[in-house]
């Protein structure tokens, strides 16, 4: 769906077909899992639907080895269910295309490589030949897919940084040091021509030359009520109310407060 979404709002036609090239690939994809699901749950349905076990014995039977597919069985009666591997329902909030083509490329290729990567650990749980085949070729299509959206991402010059607004060169090249101590390394991402490293802390507070702070702009009017309301709702330093946490206070609950001026 997320290319989908991308291939009908694409103008550029050699990105629109490859997007509806891949969207559509990615619908068999969808076909294969949903048979394997399937296809695994077929005996368990059966007998569900037949309650042809004693309860105990079938609730160990779709339990058994830890697994979680009496989810699958139980609320779905072993079909495919449109869910992630927790179980949480599928929904349009998964798609997220924003319409700039640099943008929504570089995220479809973290999407592949995400893809591969639980392909991967998903053959590495299941001894059966047959799953393992499966997924293997679809873990090999989505390298395939990884390479067509980069081919389509370098054919866009210049593609970074995405948008139209440069950066501002005050900022760009600056690396900000900011977690110093142990663990501190330099690399190829601070280090070199390209980067001006930050280290002092002084240099690294309001960096634009202001004084750090936030200020804004009000009428004599507004600045008025909102002295008002700060004078309102100021909180008195010197009190020391009793509180409900105080009158209710057992074992365990650390020093409360007398509310006569004093703690205990």
């Amino acid at each position: 769906m997320r290319y989908f979404t991308q291939a009908i709002a694409e103008d550029d036609p050699g990105r629109k077909d490859m997007l509806l090239d891949i969207a559509t690939e990615e619908l068999s994809h969808l076909e294969v899992i949903g048979t394997i699901v399937a296809m695994l749950n077929k005996g368990a349905k059966g007998e569900l639907a037949e309650a042809a076990e004693e309860q105990a014995d079938m609730y160990r039977a779709i339990t058994g080895g830890g697994n979680d597919s009496h989810i699958t069985q139980v609320l779905y009666g072993g079909g495919p269910p449109l869910t992630n591997s927790g179980g949480v329902p599928w929904t349009a909030a998964y798609i997220d295309s924003i319409g700039d083509p640099t943008c929504d490329l570089r995220s479809n290729i973290a999407a592949e490589a995400r893809a591969k990567i639980i392909y991967e650990r998903l053959i590495a749980l299941t001894p059966d030949t047959g799953v393992r085949e499966a997924l293997g070729f679809l873990m090999t299509r989505e390298v395939a897919h990884q390479k067509s959206f980069e081919k389509a991402l370098y054919a866009i010059e210049p593609n970074f940084p995405p948008g139209k607004l440069p950066a501002d060169p005050r900022f760009a090249d600056k690396y900000y040091n900011m977690s110093q101590g142990e663990g501190d390394a330099r690399g190829p991402w601070n280090s070199g021509s390209q980067w001006e490293f930050v280290h002092d802390r002084n240099s690294q507070a309001a960096v634009d030359g202001g004084d750090g702070g936030a200020t804004t702009q009000l009428s004599a009017e507004q600045r008025r009520r909102v002295t008002q309301y700060a004078s309102r709702t100021a909180s008195s330093p010197n009190a020391n109310p009793l509180t409900g946490a105080d009158l209710g206070a057992g074992p365990g609950a650390g020093s409360t407060s007398t509310g006569r001026g004093s703690a205990e």
